[in-house]
């Protein structure tokens, strides 16, 4: 059963497998959502500043979540190779199951970044705009933690504040980055 890599995955509705009923991991891979999406958005707020088109900031975003990704998936690999025994190879499995919203919290930015430009945005209001979209959606995840684990109203809205606040820092590091 160790080999199984289900065999570890929690149920969702109606007992169905997480695989299944979270096929994309936006639920269950949040942690990695959240913490891509800020490591995009501490992209655009420097590469704006210091890149001159689209194309070079969409790759410096890209790049920094890939390699922030790997070296996530190589700490998740080797954490459950020492911790709990795993052999590497299904180690590294499951660290891809868990931590691919990592690298994937880049592809929001990068279609906001690519919409502006068709739009005929200059980069600048592009950045903007995918910096944006990156505190929506930091502020999204925060509220719906706060919404799935129980709290009230005013405690999920104040999870969302909080979301949003760290999207907001962000922006200020852009700001003082330029």
């Amino acid at each position: 059963m160790e080999d199984d890599p289900h065999a570890q995955l929690p149920t969702g509705p109606a007992g169905v497998r997480r695989d299944v009923w979270d096929r994309l991991g936006l639920i269950s891979g949040s942690e990695g959502v959240f913490t891509g999406t800020v490591v995009c958005a501490a992209s655009i707020a420097y590469g704006a500043g210091h890149l001159h088109s689209t194309l070079a900031l969409c790759t410096a975003i890209f790049g920094t979540v890939l390699v922030y990704w790997l070296a996530h998936l190589h700490a998740r690999t080797l954490g459950a190779s020492v911790t709990l025994g795993h052999h590497p190879l299904v180690a590294l499995r499951l660290a891809l199951a868990e931590t691919w919203p990592i690298a994937g919290a880049s592809v929001l930015p990068i279609v906001v970044l690519l919409l502006a430009e068709i739009a005929g945005a200059p980069l600048g209001t592009a950045a903007w705009a995918a910096l944006i979209a990156t505190i929506v959606l930091l502020t999204a995840y925060s509220y719906l933690a706060g919404v799935r684990s129980g709290l009230s109203t005013w405690g999920s809205v104040t999870s969302a504040t909080i979301g949003a606040a760290i999207g907001l820092l962000v922006a200020l590091l852009k700001v003082a980055l330029h």
